[in-house]
């Protein structure tokens, strides 16, 4: 006799599906309804005629997620610059999150996490406090200066997150401004402009003709 299967169902998807209408918006993409499945699409692509959009299979949705749409690389996923005139038909929930993940990589276990109360957020000094080498210069921002990174990064016009760390001075994101997508703690563009912008800091207070040790 052969082992019963043990199904995992996935609790965050579980929940999702049970807040989800006929017709939700998911940052950039739309989600419907479509019998028993999903059909995903762009937002700006809501009236479109199916016939018109060009179809594709869920696991295929990565490289639409991967360039825009005058083929420049995304590595921001949640940047506002998802191509569109795609149409994506997910049979099941197994179809669906797969979609999901390839057009915003871990977005539905974030938003599964968000709803902890607190969430498990992780602020921009205990995020930078923990790194080493040629981004422990980070470390040294002011939290005026760090502010000042994470408006020009994390704008709504950049990234579609909802950013819900902090640093002292600067308020979260308010429910509302950006898309349900949370995020919880600074990614790896952030933590790059920081290292730039400290290092740039460092060299203004740098006596005039010294050199400094690269980062």
């Amino acid at each position: 006799m052969s082992a019963a299967v043990t199904v995992f169902e996935n609790p965050a998807l579980k929940c999702f599906l049970a807040e989800t209408g006929a017709e939700t918006q998911w940052a950039q993409v739309l989600l419907r309804r479509n019998g028993s499945g999903w059909e995903l699409r762009h937002i700006s692509d809501r009236d479109g005629a199916a016939a018109e959009l060009r179809q594709v299979a869920p696991d295929g949705l990565r490289a639409v997620a991967q360039f825009t749409a005058g083929g420049a690389f995304r590595p921001l996923k949640a940047a506002p610059t998802l191509q569109r005139g795609w149409r994506c038909l997910a049979p099941d929930a197994a179809a669906l999150e797969t979609a999901l993940n390839q057009l915003y990589p871990g977005a539905l276990a974030d938003w599964f996490a968000a709803r902890a109360s607190p969430p498990p957020v992780t602020h921009f000094r205990e995020f930078t406090n923990r790194q080493s080498g040629m981004y422990r210069i980070a470390q040294s921002l002011t939290d005026a200066q760090a502010a000042v990174v994470i408006h020009a990064t994390c704008d709504a016009r950049l990234c579609l997150k909802r950013r819900l760390w902090t640093v002292d001075g600067l308020e979260a994101d308010g429910a509302g401004e950006k898309s349900v997508i949370p995020c919880l703690e600074p990614c790896a563009v952030l933590l790059e402009a920081a290292r730039k912008a400290a290092r740039a800091e460092q060299q203004k207070k740098a006596p005039a003709g010294s050199s400094q040790t690269k980062d």
